[in-house]
């Protein structure tokens, strides 16, 4: 799937990302690859797979796009 990343709780190393679809998913920093959580920014853009979390949807394997990551 494709995002934004919405929100990010740094002390909290937690963040949000607005889906495609417009659906609000929790992410990790533990979830994030190819860079590190500090790398990342509000509006940034996002791949990520979905998995399901003790509270509803969550990102995995979250990676900046192609685009985002070679500016």
């Amino acid at each position: 799937m494709t995002g934004t990343i919405k929100k990010l709780v740094a002390e909290r190393r937690f963040g949000f990302i607005r889906a495609g679809n417009g659906q609000e998913v929790f992410f990790h920093a533990s979830a994030v690859r190819d860079t590190d959580f500090e790398s990342l920014a509000i509006g940034a853009s996002v791949t990520f797979d979905m998995e399901s979390g003790e509270k509803g949807p969550k990102a995995a394997n979250v990676r900046l796009s192609r685009e985002q990551a070679l500016s």
